[in-house]
């Protein structure tokens, strides 16, 4: 055991010690006074996962941040667009589905053009109709030359058979210098003509 006699600093921390602590009176109630005039804390409101969502936040950004994020949700969008396209164009959901490749509609080859035409002197109007335009009565009107009976009209078509009909003032016929198709029971007779690539007729 160490003997405290010997050590002055022990024997001054013994006598600090047993001193009594001699206060101000007025200094208890200025710290009082402190503590009731700092305002009470307000109660903690409780944080839900809603509350979280919902509180706006501030954040930044680098530029390349910004752009990736840009470029992100472009394409998010343009997915999103060719799958409603998708959906829309065939009348029925694709989603779930694996990806199918649609091959673009075949388009009529531009070098193979071929010219109807049709004798009606006394006609106001003619239109060509037949697969190649669905059947449109008024989809392909034929011009009049000047000063003749002549009506013409030139149209791509694919390589192949068609078939086709006159409407003249309304009246559908089919064309007089042509072969004429099997009876497709709809009652109106239509004409046949053989296309081949890349003629012009």
């Amino acid at each position: 055991m160490i003997d405290s006699e010997q050590h002055p600093y022990i024997e001054w921390i013994a006598r600090e010690a047993r001193r009594p602590v001699v206060t101000d009176p007025a200094a208890r109630e200025r710290i009082m006074a402190t503590v009731r005039a700092e305002p009470l804390p307000s109660p903690r409101r409780r944080v839900t996962v809603w509350s979280r969502l919902v509180t706006p936040r501030a954040f930044t950004m680098s530029p390349v941040g910004s752009a990736l994020l840009a470029a992100g949700l472009v394409g998010i969008g343009a997915m999103a667009g060719s799958t409603l396209l998708a959906n829309n164009r065939d009348g029925h959901s694709t989603v779930g589905q694996p990806p199918v490749a649609v091959a673009p509609p075949q388009l009529p080859v531009s070098d193979t053009v071929v010219k109807f035409v049709y004798v009606a002197p006394q006609a106001a109007k003619v239109f060509v109709v037949g697969d190649f335009n669905d059947w449109n009565s008024t989809k392909t009107p034929m011009v009049r030359a000047a000063a003749s009976g002549l009506w013409t009209a030139t149209v791509p078509l694919t390589a192949g058979r068609h078939l086709y009909a006159f409407v003249v003032d309304g009246t559908w016929s089919p064309d007089p210098a042509a072969p004429l198709a099997p009876d497709d029971g709809f009652g109106d007779a239509k004409s046949v003509r053989i296309v081949r690539r890349g003629s012009t007729l």
